[in-house]
């Protein structure tokens, strides 16, 4: 699936730009694993390890981590770098379902 599917793969997708070595990340990551199991069936959460897909975060203009990004119908509708409270991201993903 290539990125581009990613961002169409449910009305409301949130991706994740991480690295593995980041510790606003780590943080971050017990937050974003609550959401995902939140809202199943209704966004589609993608993580993205920018060691890992470096051009992809790239591309994709993730220059800090962690990046979050909601699409909604395949568009980007909202950016946010930095540990954000799990309660706005939800509450954020919530207001594009």
């Amino acid at each position: 699936m290539n990125y581009n599917e990613i961002t169409k793969s449910s009305e409301v997708v949130l991706v994740e730009f991480y690295a593995s070595w980041c510790p606003h990340c780590q943080r971050m990551m017990p937050v974003v694993e609550q959401i995902k199991e939140l809202l199943s069936g209704q966004a589609n959460v993608y993580q993205f390890d920018i060691d890992q897909y470096s051009d992809l975060a790239q591309q994709e203009g993730a220059n800090s981590v962690p990046t979050f990004i909601i699409y909604k119908n395949g568009k980007e509708e909202w950016r946010e770098s930095g540990e954000i409270d799990g309660q706005v991201l939800l509450t954020k993903i919530q207001s594009y379902l």
